[in-house]
C-alpha cells in the first residue's frame, strides 16, 4: 500500500494570520449568523404568529416550531455529516447553504401551521448540515495556536445573527413600515437574500487540504496550500520553515462500524465528555431562547412588537463572551476553561431562576440577568462544538460532530422547548423556575465532568490530538 509523506498540516499551522484567514472565517462563519437569524426571527415573532393576522398559532404550536427546527437540524447533521467525510467539506457547505436558502424563502409564503412547520424542518435540515461541514473545515484550515479563539468567535457569531433577526423584526413589524401581517414574511425573504450572497462568496473557499491528503489527493492538496502560502507571503512576507511531517497510507473511507469503534471504544471517554457538553448546552440554550419571547409577553407584559428590543442586550452578552474569553481557551487551556464557564453559567442560571420566581425581576432586569449569564454560557456552548470538532480523527470528524450534535441537540434541544412551552403555558413562575433549575444542574454536572476528563488540546496540531486512521507514524 503506497505511503504518503507530507508536511501540509505543519505548513498550514505555521501560517501567520492574514487576509486569507479572514475571508475563510467570514465565508464559513456566516452559518452561525444564519442560524441565529432563523432562531431569533421565530423567537421574536412568536407573539406575532399567535395573532389572527399572523398565522393564528397558540403557545404550544410556537414551541413545536422550535422543536421541529431542531429535529430538522439533527437529521441534516447526520445525513450531511456522513457525506462531508466521504465527499469533502466544500461540496457539502455549498449544498447545505442552498437547502437553507430555499427553505427560508418558502417560509415567507407559509399559509398555516403545517406549511410553516415543514419549512422550519427543512431550514433546520440545511443548518444542521452546515455545522458538520463547516466546523470540520474551519478546524482544518485555521492554525493550531489560535484554533480555540477563532472557533469560539465563529460559534459566538450566532448572536450577531440573533441581533440582526431582532433588528429586522423590530423594524419590519413597525406599523409605520410594514406591520405585523406582512413584516414577518419579508424578514424571512431577507434571510434568503443574505444566504444567496454568502453562497456566491463561499465558492472561493478551497477544499480542506487535510481532507484531500487523507483521501490520497496529495498533489491537489499541495497546490491549494501553495496558493494559500503565496497570498500570505504577499501580505506578511517570508514564512518560517514548516517542521514536522506525517506518514499516511491511502485507505477507503471508514465504514459506520469503524466510526462507531473509534467513537465508542477507542475514544469512549472523549465521547462521554462530548455528549455531556452537547446535551447540557443544548437544553440550556434552546429551552430558554426558543421561549424567551413568551416569558416576556406572558410574565412581563411586553407588547408583541417590542420583544426584539430585549434581544439586543441578550445577544450582546452572547457575542462578547466568546470574543473576550476565547483567547483564554488557548492560553489557560481547554479543560480548565470549559469546566469554569459551564459551572459558573449554571450557578448564574439558578440564581436568575430564583429571582424570577420571587418576582424580583421586570422585563429589563430579566434581560440584563440573561446577558450576564449568557456571557459565560455562550463561551461554554461554543467550546462544546470546539471539543467535538478537534478530538477525533479527520476521517470521522464531520460525522463525529454530527453524531454528538444530533444526540445532544435532539435530546436537549427537542425536549427543552416543549418542556418550557408547557411550563410557561401553566402561567406559574414556580414551574418555570423548576425548568431553569434543571438546566442549571445539567450544565454544572457537565462542567465538572469536563474539568476532570476533557482533553488539553490547546495549541496542538489536530494530527497530534487524534492521529488520522490512515496514519503510519
Amino acid at each position: 500500500m503506497p505511503v504518503i509523506q507530507s508536511d501540509i498540516p505543519a505548513r498550514l499551522d505555521r501560517l501567520p494570520w492574514s487576509r486569507w484567514h479572514w475571508r475563510v472565517v467570514v465565508a464559513l462563519g456566516v452559518a452561525w449568523v444564519l442560524d441565529g437569524l432563523e432562531v431569533t426571527l421565530v423567537g421574536s415573532l412568536g407573539g406575532v404568529l399567535e395573532r389572527p393576522d399572523g398565522l393564528g398559532l397558540d403557545a404550544a404550536q410556537v414551541g413545536w416550531l422550535g422543536s421541529l427546527y431542531i429535529a430538522g437540524a439533527v437529521t441534516g447533521a447526520l445525513v450531511f455529516g456522513r457525506l462531508a467525510d466521504r465527499l469533502g467539506r466544500k461540496a457539502l457547505f455549498l449544498v447545505t447553504l442552498a437547502v437553507y436558502m430555499a427553505a427560508t424563502l418558502a417560509t415567507a409564503f407559509s399559509t398555516g401551521f403545517v406549511f410553516f412547520a415543514v419549512c422550519r424542518f427543512l431550514t433546520g435540515l440545511g443548518i444542521g448540515g452546515e455545522y458538520a461541514a463547516i466546523n470540520s473545515a474551519i478546524d482544518e484550515l485555521i492554525p493550531a495556536r489560535v484554533r480555540g479563539r477563532v472557533s469560539l468567535a465563529i460559534n459566538g457569531s450566532f448572536w450577531f445573527g440573533a441581533a440582526l433577526g431582532a433588528g429586522l423584526s423590530l423594524v419590519l413589524l413597525d406599523p409605520r413600515v410594514l406591520g405585523p401581517a406582512l413584516g414577518w414574511r419579508v424578514a424571512f425573504l431577507l434571510g434568503a437574500v443574505l444566504a444567496l450572497a454568502i453562497l456566491l462568496v463561499r465558492r472561493d473557499v478551497p477544499e480542506s487540504p487535510r481532507w484531500l491528503l487523507t483521501h490520497g489527493r496529495g498533489a491537489q492538496a499541495g497546490r491549494i496550500v501553495a496558493a494559500i502560502e503565496a497570498q500570505v507571503v504577499a501580505q506578511c512576507g517570508a514564512l518560517p520553515p514548516a517542521t514536522g511531517k506525517i506518514l499516511l497510507s491511502r485507505r477507503a473511507a471508514p465504514t459506520l462500524g469503524e466510526v462507531a469503534h473509534v467513537l465508542f471504544k477507542r475514544y469512549r471517554l472523549r465521547s462521554a465528555v462530548a455528549l455531556a457538553l452537547m446535551v447540557s448546552q443544548a437544553f440550556f440554550y434552546n429551552a430558554i431562547f426558543f421561549t424567551y419571547a413568551l416569558v416576556l409577553t406572558r410574565f412581563h407584559g411586553v407588547p408583541d412588537n417590542r420583544v426584539a428590543l430585549y434581544i439586543f442586550p441578550f445577544a450582546l452578552g452572547n457575542v462578547l463572551g466568546p470574543l473576550l474569553l476565547g483567547p483564554l481557551f488557548d492560553h489557560i487551556g481547554r479543560r480548565r476553561m470549559i469546566g469554569l464557564t459551564y459551572v459558573l453559567c449554571g450557578v448564574g442560571l439558578a440564581m436568575t431562576g430564583w429571582a424570577f420566581e420571587q418576582g424580583w425581576l421586570d422585563a429589563r432586569s430579566q434581560a440584563l440577568c440573561w446577558s450576564a449569564v449568557f456571557f459565560l454560557a455562550s463561551a461554554a456552548a461554543s467550546s462544546a462544538y470546539l471539543t467535538v470538532s478537534e478530538v477525533f480523527p479527520i476521517e470521522t470528524r464531520a460525522l463525529a460532530i454530527s453524531v454528538f450534535y444530533a444526540v445532544g441537540t435532539g435530546t436537549g434541544g427537542f425536549i427543552g422547548p416543549l418542556l418550557f412551552g408547557a411550563l410557561i403555558e401553566s402561567g406559574s413562575r414556580a414551574a418555570v423556575a423548576v425548568g431553569y433549575g434543571i438546566g442549571a444542574a445539567l450544565v454544572i454536572v457537565a462542567g465538572l465532568f469536563a474539568l476532570r476528563y476533557a482533553v488539553n488540546a490547546e495549541k496542538r496540531p489536530l494530527e497530534e490530538i487524534a492521529p488520522p486512521l490512515s496514519s503510519r507514524d
